[in-house]
């Protein structure tokens, strides 16, 4: 490349690819945006895993995998209007609220996106539409239907089954209230500064923003939430804004999300990682009165593993405001037990 700018390969269909885009819109990182289509240079070759997004430097490497990009970013970047917050405690909850979001909140994109007849056939045209427009309807609608049958196919491998749907669903509802009644007062999560955490779960909520049966649901239930994904779609304009107080408890939706987490993710996560070390291949637990049970999957214990990591590296002061909040929430265990023998 000779013009100095990062390209970001990715797709208006990812949720990973529209949080690192409004990412680098945020922090005004000047940056091409490229969709990905079936002619797209090979990337992939410059990346381990063939997954998008892929950013590519102005030097020429390449990257991939939005949560350690986004912390990347910050290390090139530093004087750039940062998404860390400047509080140690604030920046660890916001790490686990952004992890939250990229491993559970997916479900419910990935839920509504292929479990209906209607969310199937429109959005596999939409996904093929964006990677082959200009090479024919017959050719989009040809190339849809295989790209359909292949991720409704792939429902049960991460946990969106009919028996599943219920906790996913319920999560749903929850998360919407949340960030609804919060962000006409409070924008962000952390404040009047946005977060990773609201670019992460920006990322999975814009797929439900235009997925037909999802942001039916949205619009109805959380309309104010379903504006707050099309200004932080882009917030290159965003003047000021400021960290909550680190003194304070956090924000309401914050700390809603924080207690999902402690009667959903993280009891997900345990059972995962408890089915693995029994080496068991399937899992099963139980949170807000429903039943979950899918296959084990391993990147969830690297995502485990990498929230206690991150809570020991804390500071005694850090872990003075963490375990106060951690223990209402019902995760402060989880945050400290290994893996069972």
């Amino acid at each position: 490349m000779t013009d100095g700018l990062m390209r970001l390969y990715g797709a208006l269909g990812s949720p990973y690819s529209m949080k690192i885009r409004a990412i680098l819109r945020y922090r005004r990182l000047p940056h091409l945006w490229v969709q990905m289509r079936m002619d797209s240079p090979n990337v992939f070759a410059k990346v381990k895993a063939p997954v998008i997004p892929v950013l590519e430097y102005a030097d020429g490497t390449a990257m991939n995998d939005s949560t350690p990009l986004l912390y990347e970013l910050e290390q090139r970047f530093p004087d750039h209007r940062s998404i860390v917050p400047t509080d140690e405690a604030q920046a660890f909850l916001a790490f686990l609220l952004e992890d939250m979001a990229d491993e559970w909140a997916t479900k419910l994109m990935f839920h509504h996106r292929w479990y209906l007849n209607r969310d199937q056939d429109q959005c596999s045209h939409w996904i093929i539409f964006d990677r082959m427009m200009g090479q024919g309807k017959a050719a989009v609608e040809a190339t849809a239907k295989a790209f359909r049958d292949r991720q409704v196919g792939r429902m049960a491998l991460v946990g969106c089954t009919p028996q599943n749907a219920p906790l996913i669903e319920e999560t749903g509802r929850q998360i919407y209230a949340l960030l609804n009644d919060q962000i006409p007062q409070i924008p962000f999560l952390f404040g009047t500064r946005p977060s990773l955490a609201d670019f992460s779960w920006y990322g999975q909520l814009s797929q439900n923003a235009v997925d037909p049966t999802a942001a039916d649901l949205m619009r109805d239930t959380a309309p104010y939430l379903f504006r707050w994904m099309l200004n932080i779609d882009d917030l290159s304009g965003w003047e000021g804004g400021e960290w909550q107080d680190p003194d304070l408890a956090p924000t309401p939706a914050a700390m809603g999300l924080l207690k999902l987490a402690g009667s959903v993710y993280f009891p997900f996560l345990q059972a995962n990682e408890q089915a693995i070390a029994r080496g068991e291949e399937t899992f099963s637990f139980k949170a807000l009165g429903h039943d979950y049970s899918q296959a084990v999957f391993k990147y969830q214990v690297k995502c485990l593993t990498a929230l206690r990591q991150a809570y020991d590296a804390l500071s005694a002061a850090a872990k003075a405001k963490v375990d106060p909040v951690a223990t209402a929430c019902g995760f402060l265990d989880a945050l400290k037990t290994a893996p069972a023998a």
